[in-house]
């Protein structure tokens, strides 16, 4: 029994995939670990089953009948959409970075096991409770440059006061820079801060995730916040404060 589920309202996943004997058996697995599960099968039952319930977070298929998952992904993230795994029989690097540049949390290759399904969802989840308020990181607020960073709304608020959607994966490499300023952090060093030692991720889904950041940030100010030094790292080129 899930210790945590036992204490903590459950989490609300939503599973969209139009193999329904795949989904289901996703859904079995997830829900005795705790969670309360949705399906759905394509794009329009997944709109109603995000009006009918709080969803925490969405394992999203790749390959589904309609509107296909990375048009769904992108669409969900430029909103502000729950947390998304996405998971895809086209399981090369290339499509999953695509998966990651458009905002998924994670990408898993078909076939997973359930295990491993259930193992990512945990990081994504754990990853999201530090940004939106664990305790080294309750209530704080950040400035840099005019922006204003609010950990537990887990919102990025730029100079001209509006805010700066960010996805779960950005904001939590975003939160390890505002923690290590003007220092040179690796690739390792950012994955295992940002996204946990148990997931497993690779090289090119840092570079997308901070050239997404990169962009978002140097929208509105002139210079270069984030820079990158070649084969050792990126630096955050800005002075800090903390409320």
């Amino acid at each position: 029994m899930n210790t945590q589920a036992s204490v903590l309202p459950a989490r609300h996943i939503l599973v969209v995939d139009d193999d329904s004997q795949l989904r289901e058996q996703v859904v079995g697995y997830l829900q005795e670990h705790g969670y309360q599960l949705h399906a759905a099968h394509d794009g329009p039952s997944m709109e109603a089953a995000l009006a009918a319930a709080p969803i925490d977070l969405i394992v999203l298929d790749v390959m589904l009948p309609g509107e296909d998952g990375l048009s769904i992904c992108r669409r969900l993230s430029e909103t502000g959409g729950p947390a998304i795994v996405m998971v895809s029989a086209m399981g090369d690097e290339v499509d999953r970075v695509l998966g990651l540049e458009l905002g998924a949390d994670d990408y898993l290759p078909k076939p997973c096991s359930p295990r491993e399904l259930l193992a990512r969802v945990r990081a994504v989840f754990r990853r999201l409770d530090e940004v939106r308020g664990g305790a080294p990181r309750r209530g704080k607020t950040y400035h840099f440059q005019g922006f204003v960073v609010d950990t537990l709304r887990r919102q990025l608020r730029a100079p001209n006061g509006t805010t700066i959607l960010l996805t779960g994966g950005e904001f939590s490499l975003l939160s390890v820079f505002l923690e290590n300023p003007q220092r040179i952090l690796s690739r390792d060093q950012l994955l295992e801060q940002a996204r946990g030692s148990q997931t497993e991720v690779f090289d090119r889904a840092v570079d997308v995730q901070i050239s997404r950041l990169r962009r978002k940030l140097h929208a509105c100010v002139e210079g270069e916040i984030i820079k990158t030094y070649r084969g050792a790292g990126y630096l955050f080129d800005a002075k800090v404060t903390r409320a």
